[in-house]
């Protein structure tokens, strides 16, 4: 059987973030990002390796961002609030809340239950595998939320908003660049790695069943 086709890149579906201005509202500071993850999934058919490989090309969420399909996905969202506070002339953070949406889209074969053998080692193998791979780019959004977050709360007192709000909108750009780049790098080296990775999860597996 041929092994299955990796897409090289599952890109991220991303959203800048825009971060609304609340002067001189004073309210408790936020510890941690606030993260919510939801799945879906799409179903596909087949009795085959080459089958199974064919109805993820066809049916596999299609991203904004290469205009292809890929046997699974991970959208992302950024957004938040920060408030500023106006006080004797000088004007400081007051709260800060960052927000990191994920949206998992994942596969699920309807003949699993009737696979048996090498086929079905093959298919447990790969979605699992789509799985890890998705779950570590809602980590990696989740990391890149909480230092958002603490390289906004850190920001030092200036001496008006307008100039805190460009600092803001400043560091807020500049780590949706880095979340980019470590999600583009993140599929890279899973690209390169990606039939290794199966034969041995393969491998591992067949042991077990032994």
């Amino acid at each position: 059987m041929r092994s299955f086709r990796r897409s090289p890149r599952v890109p991220v579906l991303k959203t800048i973030t825009t971060l609304a201005v609340l002067l001189g509202l004073t309210v408790p500071v936020a510890a941690q990002p606030v993260v919510s993850k939801t799945y879906s999934y799409f179903t596909i058919g087949g009795k085959t390796a080459e089958e199974l490989d064919s109805e993820l090309e066809r049916r596999g969420p299609l991203t904004r961002h290469t205009g292809a399909r890929h046997p699974g996905a991970t959208e992302i969202k950024f957004g938040g609030e920060v408030s500023y506070v106006d006080r004797g002339g000088r004007c400081s953070i007051g709260a800060v809340k960052v927000t990191v949406r994920t949206h998992i889209i994942l596969p699920r074969w309807r003949n699993r239950n009737a696979a048996t053998g090498n086929l079905a080692r093959i298919w447990d193998a790969l979605s699992a595998d789509i799985k890890r791979h998705e779950e570590r780019h809602a980590e990696i959004a989740r990391t890149h939320a909480r230092t958002l977050e603490a390289k906004l709360r850190a920001i030092r007192p200036a001496n008006s908003c307008d100039i805190l709000e460009g600092k803001v909108g400043e560091i807020s750009r500049e780590a949706i660049e880095a979340h980019d780049r470590e999600q583009i790098r993140f599929d890279a080296i899973e690209s390169k790695n990606f039939d290794r990775r199966i034969m041995r999860v393969l491998k591992n597996r067949s042991g077990a069943g032994d």
